[in-house]
């Protein structure tokens, strides 16, 4: 069975600052902020949430349906999906905008300042989704705020299972239509920090939100995630990491082990033992789409 992904393809630059943020800005001149960080690395990379989703979930054995919007420099990417025999045929190519593009910067503490253009991601809301024996589930991933809102109520109607993962998109969103994708959604996924502002503006709290949906899942990173289910919380230890390199993507690697649990009726538990495992493994290497694992063991 496959999994429709909502969210975006793009490319993404990453740099790396060998110092810290923290050590560069200064708190009480945040109202006259100027500053520039020496980049002696840069890559880059395929990215977007749904790319990135997908690709986790076919590494894991899946079938990922990315729903994307590509723009008129993205015939790179539709040639990435095939070689790595994820179908394109929920992606639309807006011949008028450029794919989108994010700016990433990590310092040493792993922090990140990005910087995002969204381009064809905002024709995302062109595609729309329908009823197919060969679907099972969905997630809404960050992507155009048209898109999110017309694809959760498509989800909802043609009766396919999702899950809400609002992300960097979350603030753009008021207390009343983050509190409408939850009744929409069976589950919802944020890390710790998404997590407080979306009970911040919908007023609900942890456990609120958790009674709303089959499940909560919140990732805390190198902490390991909680599982919220009816207002009851569960720690799931997290997986040390052979060593820590780059933490963008760690989320949707994250996120594709989660779907890939759903399909196959795992316990929330356990898909988040396995989303732990994933983001351990993507950690150690640069890029969002560019680490592998042993089947065998990620699945024990």
């Amino acid at each position: 069975m496959a999994s429709i992904i909502c969210g975006s393809l793009a490319f993404d630059t990453i740099m790396n600052f060998e110092g810290k943020f923290s050590q560069q800005i200064m708190p009480d001149q945040l109202h006259i902020l100027n500053v520039s960080f020496l980049v002696p690395s840069l890559r880059r990379d395929f990215g977007g949430c749904a790319g990135n989703i997908a690709y986790s979930l076919q590494l894991l054995g899946g079938t990922p349906l990315p729903m994307a919007t590509i723009g008129q420099d993205g015939g790179v990417y539709l040639e990435r999906l095939a070689k790595l025999g994820i179908s394109s045929e929920f992606v639309r190519t807006i011949d008028d905008a450029y794919t989108a593009q994010a700016m990433i910067i990590t310092d040493i503490d792993n922090n990140q300042i990005n910087g995002f253009h969204p381009g064809a991601m905002e024709h995302a809301w062109q595609t729309r989704i329908a009823a197919r024996s060969d679907i099972r589930l969905g997630i809404i991933a960050p992507d155009g705020r048209d898109a999110m809102v017309q694809h959760a109520e498509q989800f909802a109607q043609a009766g396919i299972p999702f899950v809400f993962d609002p992300g960097q998109q979350l603030p753009r969103f008021d207390g009343a239509e983050l509190r409408h994708f939850i009744e929409l959604a069976t589950w919802v996924t944020v890390n710790d920090y998404e997590g407080k502002m979306l009970s911040d503006r919908t007023g609900w709290d942890t456990a609120e939100i958790s009674r709303r949906v089959q499940g909560l899942i919140v990732t805390l990173g190198a902490e390991g995630s909680e599982v919220w289910v009816g207002g009851h919380k569960t720690h799931v230890p997290p997986i040390k990491a052979a060593s820590v390199v780059d933490p963008t993507g760690c989320g949707d690697a994250y996120r594709g082990a989660l779907l890939y649990g759903l399909e196959n009726g795992w316990s929330l538990e356990r898909c988040a033992a396995l989303g732990n495992h994933l983001g351990s493994v993507k950690i150690s290497r640069r890029g969002p789409q560019n680490y592998g694992f042993s089947l065998a063991d990620a699945l024990a």
